[in-house]
């Protein structure tokens, strides 16, 4: 495919498409340390009630997918907001998105070292990561959004794969109470606030909706895709509290990747690392995914965006990024750095999902009062 291309748009997507992209990008490092987050029984109803939060999030974002400037791209959001103003607007979001790549791959280079590669250097896994983000990235956009149906149905069985945890002779029922809080602390309220993060992902939709083009049944799209996150999300957080317990789940690091450790299988010896292997499928679609987003608000900073795209310009901002990465790195790991990126991201993760949506429909509603 000729480099020109990366943008260019063959084909137009529907809401099978919206429904697999948004489920697979809510789907990446969060789910592996979630539980550890959550660790009370009663947080059931708090990632139930923060779904409900979430959909009502969805039902203000669809009435901007519904708006006439959310097909039009880059001219839409200048129309909306001004030239200038999406020029700040995109290197702002290019620094939010910069720290999203940051903790998701620096993470997930984190479980590879821990449970499959402990005697590589983190560098080289990181590198292997960014060669095959990249090379999927060039693919180029229309590519990428139809290669999430493979994404999808590679992936989405591995939670069916934890049903035997059920049964179980350690397993109590008594694990999953209260489920009532006897008191609230404030942990109970970060805990919210990082299953509202681990929600967040359809905003970025936003940037795809040219190829998408979701303005037909947007909502019902992002319902399905929203509710079955949250099944996903209780389902493993109820599996590791059946598996740990309240007290001992908070000290789990990787909760679900401990657990498919213990998974016995009369085929592969260690299940755990055939699982890793699977699931970084989806973590390696969202990095080039997101590099490609990176290159499109890199190109609209700098004022290039009606210039053709060239190979040696797309790499340039997978370069940069992996050298801020290896520079990251330094600073990732210990208990005090990985909990700084971590909570850096879902406070960032749950302001961006919060505040994108409402503020396209005001500009929306503005720009049509103006009109």
């Amino acid at each position: 495919m000729p480099h020109s291309s990366l943008f260019e748009k063959k084909a137009i997507y529907g809401g099978v498409y919206t429904i697999f992209l948004m489920n697979r990008l809510q789907i990446l490092y969060f789910v592996l340390i979630m539980p550890m987050y959550l660790t009370f029984p009663y947080m059931i109803g708090g990632i139930i009630a923060v779904g409900l939060l979430s959909q009502l999030n969805l039902v203000i974002l669809s009435k901007w997918f519904a708006s006439v400037y959310s097909t039009r791209g880059y001219e839409g959001f200048v129309q909306l907001f001004g030239a200038k103003a999406v020029r700040v607007l995109a290197c702002l979001g290019l620094c939010i998105l910069l720290i999203k790549i940051t903790v998701i791959t620096l993470g997930y280079v984190d479980v590879l070292h821990q449970f499959i590669f402990p005697s590589m250097s983190k560098i080289w896994l990181l590198l292997f990561s960014f060669l095959m983000g990249c090379y999927l990235a060039l693919q180029g956009m229309d590519n990428m959004i139809r290669f999430v149906i493979i994404i999808f149905l590679g992936t989405v069985w591995i939670t069916v794969l934890f049903l035997p945890v059920f049964s179980l002779p350690s397993v109590s029922i008594h694990n999953l109470y209260p489920l009532i809080p006897y008191d609230w602390s404030m942990h109970s309220w970060k805990s919210l606030l990082m299953m509202f993060s681990a929600l967040s992902g359809p905003e970025y939709l936003i940037f795809l909706a040219p190829w998408l083009h979701p303005q037909k049944q947007t909502l019902s799209s992002l319902t399905w895709a929203n509710a079955g996150t949250v099944i996903e999300h209780l389902f493993l957080f109820i599996i590791s509290l059946l598996f740990y317990g309240s007290s001992y789940l908070s000290r789990i690091s990787f909760p679900i990747v401990n657990i498919s450790r213990y998974l016995q299988s009369p085929v592969f010896e260690r299940v755990d690392v055939i699982l890793l292997s699977i699931h970084m499928a989806a973590f390696v679609y969202a990095l080039a995914l997101f590099l490609l987003i990176c290159y499109g608000a890199t190109r609209i900073t700098l004022g290039n965006v009606h210039k053709p795209t060239t190979l040696i310009g797309f790499l340039l901002t997978p370069l940069l990024i992996f050298l801020w990465l290896a520079l990251a790195s330094h600073y990732w790991d210990g208990a005090f750095g990985i909990k700084l990126w971590t909570e850096l991201q879902i406070w960032l993760g749950a302001s961006t999902y919060a505040l994108i949506p409402t503020v396209l429909l005001i500009a929306v509603k503005r720009n049509k009062g103006r009109a």
